[in-house]
């Protein structure tokens, strides 16, 4: 095998994949910070226990794991910056007020989410902590949509979801309680024989409820159909009284719909939940929800909601950057040649130097001016190139 073959989902990125990456990247976080959001670090290793803390199985089976040489215990390679980002949050900057933090980075899956998923996602993403209303997830939710715009998506599809249904329905009844798992992984395909099958022994009422859950997708009437469908429980009131006011700030800026069989989020989340989507990619490119729990056991319970998306999955659904125009300039050691590239890139142009005995081949960038000594031989001039 050659030895310059990367393994399976991983790639290398080139030069104008990379470009949109990065313009990407700095307009999402240069607009999160225009919400007041501060730009945290975490690093791309823990010890394994640090990384798992309220991650769930899902997580766990997505994390590289390896021994470190230096103390023998075992390190991961993070497949997510959430749970480390609440952690700063709970144990390293212990604020009493709201904090707002965002992120961007590489984490690593020991499996690809998707058929043409990289194993190496670029994520970036915003968290709040410390406000348990519902402003602060329709403040994520805002920022996710904008997020999209950005990068110049205009159809959007808004799914949102919420685990208070489902924690609400099985608080009812103990023996459901009891097959939570199992419940969810049959939710979570919508397999109603599965479900009829497990439910045979529930109280007639839980199992009417869970049944009906598969068939409650749809528009926002479904809000509508559930209320008539589940029981008049607290919790399920409350559930679908948030979705309804989070679909309603999502009007005019995507397509909603709601399926309160999503669960994919169901071992981390703790309330509402979205998912973005967007022409072209049958996955979501974007998750976000409430998870208030993940504090705790980092020793400080936060009330939690963020978001996070892969720049590298967008990127590839865009189309290629134009080339940017450049000034070609000779290479030389001229005080004035020197000074007049110096000025020129200063004041914002891309210049570049042709090396001796080498053209110049960007994928990048085009070079429609030259710059070249005037007739007199002692200015230096921009000239068009045909």
């Amino acid at each position: 095998m050659p030895n310059w073959l990367l393994p399976e989902h991983i790639a290398d990125v080139l030069p104008s994949e990379a470009r949109k990456i990065e313009e990407m990247r700095r307009l999402m976080l240069d607009n999160f910070r225009s919400y007041g959001y501060e730009l945290v670090m975490p690093p791309l290793l823990e010890y394994v226990e640090s990384l798992m803390t309220g991650a769930g199985q899902d997580t766990d089976l997505r994390t590289f794991k390896l021994v470190d040489q230096i103390s023998g215990r075992m390190l991961g390679l993070r497949a997510d910056m959430t749970t480390q980002v609440a952690r700063i949050d709970a144990h390293l900057l212990n604020r009493a007020s709201v904090t707002r933090l965002c992120y961007a980075g590489p984490v690593l899956h020991t499996r690809p989410s998707g058929l043409h998923a990289t194993r190496e996602p670029l994520q970036i993403g915003a968290e709040i902590y410390g406000h348990a209303g519902l402003e602060a997830d329709a403040e994520i939710q805002e920022l996710a949509l904008a997020s999209l715009e950005l990068a110049g998506f205009t159809e959007v599809r808004l799914d949102l979801a919420h685990v208070g249904v489902l924690r609400a329905i099985l608080e009812q009844d103990a023996l459901a309680a009891r097959d939570h798992d199992a419940i969810v992984q049959l939710l979570r395909a919508k397999d109603v024989p599965g479900l009829r099958a497990l439910t045979a022994d529930y109280a007639q009422t839980t199992r009417d409820a869970l049944l009906a859950l598969p068939n409650l997708y749809g528009d926002v009437d479904v809000l509508g159909t559930a209320k008539h469908a589940l029981p008049d429980l607290p919790g399920i009131a409350k559930a679908l009284a948030e979705l309804a006011a989070l679909a309603a700030s999502a009007i005019g800026r995507a397509q909603v719909a709601i399926d309160l069989a999503d669960l994919r989020g169901y071992q981390y989340e703790s309330g509402a939940m979205f998912a973005l989507y967007v022409p072209g990619l049958p996955n979501a490119v974007a998750r976000g929800g409430r998870y208030d729990h993940v504090g705790e056991a980092f020793g400080r319970a936060r009330p939690a909601t963020g978001f996070s998306m892969d720049l590298r999955e967008l990127a590839r659904l865009l189309p290629t950057a134009d080339r940017k125009h450049a000034i070609r300039a000779p290479w030389g050691n001229a005080p004035e040649l020197k000074e007049k590239i110096a000025a020129l890139r200063k004041s914002g142009e891309v210049v570049i130097q042709s090396l001796p005995g080498h053209s110049n081949e960007q994928d990048e960038f085009e070079c429609d001016r030259a710059l070249v000594l005037d007739d007199s031989g002692s200015n230096w001039i921009l000239k068009n190139l045909g």
